[in-house]
């Protein structure tokens, strides 16, 4: 006899609280969250995708879910079962729904000294909506490069921006050990601090407004690139490329021991280094010169200055590239109420996931596609939810 999946992952949401009026519920909670996020991670960007999974794959999903009344619909019209999941997933607590994921994240993670993880803002841009004059939603993600696994992530409230929405995304992350990067927007004391008291390093993009701090650090590398690096501690790094006709060259600096002439007060916490990247691209014949400076709490080390730098770049190739063309999350049009966040919890875990999922060397459109073939496969992808995941 064959043995019934085990989807642990659905514990750590089984302690949800259930929004429907008690005289409405056909159907369980839970087995309503499994069959979206099996249909997620099988592909589904719609509530009408997720009923088309949920029909065709009534026979295995009642294998290890109760199903009392069938796949779920209302009043047992089966032509629209999306109705269900739409309603129960705009009227789901969005912030319960968010703990839940980080309490699995948390389960499966094994945290290891040097991860970098960039904190990073995206739109949902398929979450606008004209008719009801509902601005596109923004979260804000917590993403570890190495081990490409999305750690958390908030929703940005409309009437503010992601400066206040990584403080709380950093509050309920664990992040002993690791180094924090964050673009411009980031470049914030609180946030600085923030990360410094969860005994997290950081490499934070300056940004040209930030008072005088953006023109000092300028003003000091170049006098230092003139002199020699006579003043102060400092290493450098350099990388080259070549490919599809483009030639780049980055140049990493750092200087050291820099608090007393940059932060004499120290409103700067752990504030050990400024960094800087020069980047120096050819394409067609044609030359452009680009430089980036960082605060840093790194001391003296270029090359995993340099790291951090370019991990934090690829977030765009390894995880927002792949909620756009494998998810279709720009084009996702779930707009109602909490839906929005709550589908791209949904879509996070799936990434996850399919990430972690090694023995297929495919991409994760691929492995969307197996698993909404192959049972089997998907039974494997979701038995990773109760493995540990190392960060390393």
């Amino acid at each position: 006899m064959k043995l019934k999946p085990k989807i642990t992952i659905t514990e750590h949401f089984a302690q949800m609280e259930d929004p429907r009026v008690d005289r409405t519920k056909r159907h369980k909670l839970i087995d309503i969250l499994t069959i979206a996020l099996c249909a997620v991670i099988c592909g589904a960007d719609s509530w009408v995708a997720i009923e088309l999974y949920g029909c065709t794959k009534y026979e295995w999903l009642k294998t290890f879910l109760e199903l009392p009344n069938g796949i779920p619909s209302p009043d047992g019209d089966a032509t629209r079962t999306h109705d269900t999941f739409a309603r129960v997933f705009a009227q789901l607590d969005s912030q319960q729904f968010q703990s839940c994921f980080l309490n699995w994240i948390k389960s499966i993670q094994i945290r290891t000294d040097g991860e970098v993880v960039v904190i990073d803002g995206k739109t949902l841009c398929g979450s606008h909506d004209r008719s009801s004059n509902q601005s596109a939603i923004q979260m804000v993600s917590a993403w570890a490069t190495t081990n490409k696994l999305v750690l958390g992530q908030v929703k940005v409230d409309e009437k503010s921006n992601e400066i206040t929405a990584i403080p709380e995304l950093i509050k309920v992350l664990e992040l002993s050990g690791c180094i924090v990067t964050i673009d411009a927007i980031g470049c914030q004391k609180e946030i600085v601090k923030l990360i410094s008291q969860q005994n997290a390093d950081y490499v934070i993009t300056l940004k040209k407004n930030q008072g005088n701090l953006y023109d000092e650090v300028e003003q000091l590398f170049k006098a230092e690139i003139g002199k020699g690096f006579q003043d102060f501690q400092h290493s450098t790094y350099k990388t080259e490329e070549h490919g599809h006709g483009r030639h780049e060259i980055r140049n990493y600096a750092m200087l050291t021991g820099i608090q007393s002439r940059l932060d004499p007060d120290s409103v700067w916490s752990n504030f050990n280094s400024i960094g800087m990247v020069e980047s120096v691209r050819q394409v067609g014949g044609e030359t452009t010169v680009e430089t980036r400076y960082f605060i840093s709490s790194l001391e003296d080390n270029a090359k995993q200055f340099a790291n951090s730098v370019r991990s934090h770049w690829g977030i765009e190739n390894s995880l927002h590239w792949v909620l756009d063309v494998a998810f279709k999350e720009d084009d996702c049009r779930i707009r109602k109420d909490n839906a929005p966040q709550n589908f791209a919890v949904m879509r996070q875990i799936a990434v996850n996931l399919l990430g972690k999922e090694k023995r297929v060397k495919r991409g994760i459109k691929n492995k969307q596609f197996l698993a909404a073939m192959d049972n089997n496969y998907l039974e494997k992808v979701l038995a990773l939810a109760e493995t540990n995941l190392s960060i390393i």
